[in-house]
């Protein structure tokens, strides 16, 4: 189940909501003011893997910023 990121265009507050299905989407309200002007905003995806390859929680990754939860997104850089 999906969880994204939201700003509210009254007040400016950046809050994540998780959302159990497409429809509750209409009901997301800001968490500060209560407003239903809210846009959803573009935001990176974590995938792990568990395979041979590099674990999750590993810090081999050259490229690592800390910017974000995956600390590998492509689009910090």
């Amino acid at each position: 189940m999906p969880v994204y990121d939201y700003k509210c265009q009254k007040c400016g507050k950046v809050f994540e909501k998780f959302l159990r299905s497409l429809s509750a989407a209409d009901s997301v309200k800001c968490e500060k003011c209560g407003s239903a002007r809210v846009k959803k905003l573009v935001s990176c995806c974590a995938i792990s893997s568990r395979g041979k390859s590099e674990s999750a929680g590993s810090s081999k990754s050259s490229h690592s910023c800390g910017s974000c939860s995956s600390h590998s997104c492509s689009t910090c850089h």
